[in-house]
């Protein structure tokens, strides 16, 4: 029998909804699951520390967890490392306090004052004082990408038809279009999140787990046997085909 790796896509400060995730999980493949979390644990939600704390603590205690980085995790680090507030692959030119991106949320889960000013330089000042440096490490040296078998775990996907080692990161934590609209097989199933959908879907050469936590939604975790897809729901494994 094939051993079972479980999957969450992106949580997005939404601590109660991993939770839910973390118990379905559990229910089906017992405490000690190997579970690869997608990335974008930070931003919009209102839990963002708690939701690091809680991988953290988790991977501490020995739990076989594996957390990839997600473009919103790189935000994060980079604003609360080096003040850097834009990525240069947000063609809008909005940043990272811009309230669609979330990072207001973020700085708020640990406890920096985001009502009287939101002033770039003085909220840099203050994350720096506020983000432990234990988490800030953590997040800024997340791995890229978890590979198991004929499943690969990423957060935002790959270029299509370019070799493993030529990778760059910008492409696992941004890309979309060319990865999206790629129909033809990869060299394993690529299970993704970063593009926000109603639910999570199999596109045949790709499964997108990402169903929009970030926008309210709940977490929806995967199960695979192989390349075999199910998701969790309280009332067990519901088959995920293209």
């Amino acid at each position: 029998m094939t051993q079972p790796i479980y999957a969450v896509g992106d949580i997005h400060g939404q601590l109660d909804y991993l939770e839910a995730a973390l118990d379905l999980i559990a229910a089906d493949g017992g405490n000690d699951a190997e579970i690869v979390f997608l990335g974008d644990l930070v931003d919009r939600g209102p839990n963002s520390r708690g939701v690091i704390e809680r991988l953290m603590d988790g991977q501490a205690a020995g739990r076989n967890w594996h957390v990839v980085k997600g473009n919103h995790d790189r935000m994060f680090a980079r604003f609360v490392s080096e003040a850097e507030e834009h990525d240069e692959r947000i063609l809008s030119g909005i940043g990272w306090l811009n309230p669609r991106l979330g990072g207001i949320a973020t700085l708020a889960s640990f406890g920096v004052d985001v009502e009287t000013d939101t002033t770039s330089s003085r909220l840099f000042t203050e994350a720096q004082q506020a983000v432990p440096q234990a988490h800030l490490d953590y997040m800024k040296n997340l791995p890229l990408y978890h590979e198991r078998g004929g499943l690969f775990f990423v957060h935002a996907g790959i270029a299509p038809g370019v070799p493993l080692q030529d990778q760059v990161e910008d492409d696992f934590v941004w890309i979309r279009d060319p990865f999206l609209k790629y129909t033809e097989p990869h060299p394993w199933l690529v299970v993704h999140g970063h593009t926000a959908l109603d639910f999570p879907q199999h596109f045949g050469n790709r499964i997108d787990l990402d169903g929009g936590a970030g926008y309210g939604r709940p977490i929806v975790p995967a199960v695979f046997e192989g390349t075999d897809c199910w998701l969790l729901s309280k009332g067990g494994r519901v088959r995920l085909t293209p």
